[in-house]
């Protein structure tokens, strides 16, 4: 059940284990792996790549834009799959299948053409990100399935996800390009991010990509696609602070201290 005022905005849960399983998965999972970003414990790539945790030699390791391409194919064709999986849906499951596939190939997109890369992906994180994308988005788009059924909320957000969804990927797309920028052809130097709201919060980047999942479920209405994307924030926050030490521990009084983490002036 859900509290009856959020049943004006959001869809009853879907009536299926699986769902609801993994639901309880992410929301544990996303908020602990948030929590250990900001105590050090971190997913192993980009620049947190053997920090936090006790250096494996022997594992396998993955060039950064393999292993980012690893975590993002399969999303990507789960949600190009799903036209053809789910045929004859509504406008709103039409609607959802599109901003997902159209998210994951964004980022497909921006791993093969914009990004600069000098790290490398640990197998275990690979593993554990890839499965994270690839599953969320397939039980996204099943509990839309199943939502089919029910009558819909009596508040309409599709449009409003639409916009802010669409706010999402470009502010997303800006700050990467940005971030694409601060270096040139085989530099692997980091450098302290400037323009858009680099000015403000050092990942303005993770704040689009809420943004963008806040407008899938205002899209999507259903209790599942709510809670992967607070799950989502919670992770996205926790690495972000982690970012912002990092930077902080790199850079020393270069890094304005003014500049936050992730909400500009508060966090």
């Amino acid at each position: 059940m859900i509290p009856s005022v959020l049943q004006n905005f959001l869809f009853p849960p879907a009536p299926s284990l699986f769902v609801t399983t993994k639901l309880m998965i992410d929301i544990t999972s996303l908020a602990c792996a948030g929590y250990m970003e900001s105590t050090g414990r971190h997913m192993q790539y980009s620049k947190f790549l053997n920090q936090g945790l006790t250096k494996k030699e022997s594992e396998i390791k993955f060039s950064s834009r393999t292993g980012m391409l690893l975590f993002y194919t399969p999303a990507f064709l789960v949600g190009m799959s799903s036209f053809l999986v789910f045929p004859d849906q509504d406008f709103r499951f039409m609607l959802l299948a599109t901003a997902l596939t159209v998210h994951f190939l964004k980022r497909v997109l921006e791993v093969l053409f914009l990004h600069k890369y000098s790290g490398s992906v640990g197998l275990e994180s690979a593993i554990v990100v890839t499965l994270s994308y690839t599953l969320s988005t397939v039980t996204m788009l099943y509990a839309q399935y199943l939502s089919e059924d029910f009558p819909n909320p009596s508040v309409d957000l599709k449009y409003v996800g639409v916009g802010l969804f669409l706010t999402g990927i470009i502010g997303n797309f800006y700050h990467h390009y940005l971030l694409a920028n601060l270096r040139k052809e085989g530099d692997k130097e980091y450098k302290i991010p400037q323009g858009g709201l680099f000015d403000l919060v050092i990942c303005p980047h993770y704040l689009f990509e809420i943004l963008g999942y806040v407008g899938i479920s205002c899209i999507s209405q259903t209790v599942y696609a709510s809670v992967f994307t607070l799950g989502t924030l919670f992770y996205l926050m926790g690495r972000s602070h982690a970012t912002r030490e990092w930077y902080l521990s790199k850079f020393g009084d270069k890094f304005p201290k003014e500049v936050k983490a992730f909400i500009p002036y508060v966090f």
